[in-house]
């Protein structure tokens, strides 16, 4: 008798992934694998992101029943955000407990939550920041993220109620990070199979109850907004918000080849962009030559919105005398002489 569907489930998307991871890390150079070109490289290390929550937990038990079998080591990481009473010894437990699976190496980091872009977003930063940080220090090949998707369907909501285009509508991606560190094997499941299978292999799972926590947006969507969709709509609502995200992320990836290609075409022999070959331009690319130019110059991708960017369009296309456009960074975008100049102000 084979496991439970639910296990059976995670332990699939896994794997695959930890095939994919496999595959590349034996086509990459010796020199990135560190080993002699003569001898085989060492078995790469995948470390798994967890909290202690029913996905994280379930990926965890994933990746330590598949890694062993395909050569593989698997560790994890917990990061203590410290915004709750007693929050560094629930790290003690989730270390615990991956270790108790046979994980290894283990570790629990503790950080410092600032307030640039409201506390979720603070978070979120300082929580990958801790594991760029803990993969570079144990050379690890990827690090494995639970995000379900649900929590795609809320993201790409969260991405329409902002306006900000195609790119905040394709939701998080399989493959993320430098060099395709961060994998999230389970974008294709929904949270109640991750749960599941915590349950049916007695896995203790940590509810934090942020998530419950109505002063956080994602929380009142999770809990308010989809249901409330569902209701409206009928099921089906997150699984078609999953197509969505796939659809936009392939859309927005070919337009933003597209722009690639075509910045080079409309800057002139000093490198400056000639407003006349942007005008040309279908609009959804030269936005993103225009978005590319800002980030070149300075100004912080996270930073830079939609609306930034349409008011440098306006340079091109309401052109009216209007002065210097300001951007984050301490960028200036500013129409001289039939060409855009976007430095550092």
């Amino acid at each position: 008798m084979g496991p439970h569907p639910a296990v059976a489930a995670i332990r699939l998307a896994v794997r695959r992934v930890l095939h994919d991871l496999l595959t590349e890390y034996h086509r990459a150079p010796a020199a990135v694998t560190h080993a002699p070109s003569h001898e085989p490289p060492p078995p790469p290390l995948v470390l798994v992101a967890c909290s202690g929550g029913a996905d994280s937990m379930a990926l965890a038990s994933a990746l330590a029943f598949e890694s062993p079998k395909l050569g593989i080591r698997a560790g994890g990481i917990t990061v203590d955000h410290g915004l709750q009473p007693g929050s560094d010894t629930r790290a003690t437990e989730v270390v615990q407990r991956l270790r108790e699976l046979g994980l290894d190496p283990v570790d629990s980091v503790a950080v410092t939550v600032g307030r640039t872009g409201g506390p979720e977003a603070a978070a979120r930063d300082a929580r990958y920041a801790a594991l760029d940080t803990a993969a570079e220090r144990h050379g690890a090949t990827a690090v494995l993220l639970g995000h379900t998707r649900d929590d795609q369907a809320e993201t790409v909501l969260l991405g329409l109620a902002r306006g900000s285009g195609i790119r905040s509508l394709s939701g998080m991606a399989a493959v993320s990070g430098a060099d395709g560190r961060y994998r999230r094997p389970f974008l294709e499941l929904d949270r109640q199979t991750a749960r599941k299978a915590c349950m049916v292999q007695s896995l203790p799972v940590w509810d934090d109850p942020h998530n419950a926590d109505p002063a956080y947006t994602r929380s009142r969507l999770r809990h308010e907004g989809l249901p409330a969709l569902e209701k409206a709509l009928g099921k089906g609502v997150v699984e078609a918000l999953a197509r969505t995200a796939q659809l936009s992320r392939d859309d927005a990836d070919a337009l933003d080849s597209w722009a690639g290609q075509a910045e080079a075409t409309v800057r002139d022999a000093a490198g400056l962009l000639e407003c006349a070959k942007l005008y040309a331009l279908p609009p959804a690319v030269r936005r993103r030559v225009l978005r590319r130019a800002a980030i070149a110059a300075g100004a912080p991708a996270g930073s830079l919105f939609a609306r930034h960017i349409e008011e440098v369009d306006r340079l091109i296309t309401g052109w009216r005398g209007q002065g210097a456009i300001n951007l984050p960074g301490k960028v200036v975008a500013q129409r001289q002489g039939g060409r855009l100049v976007i430095r550092q102000g």
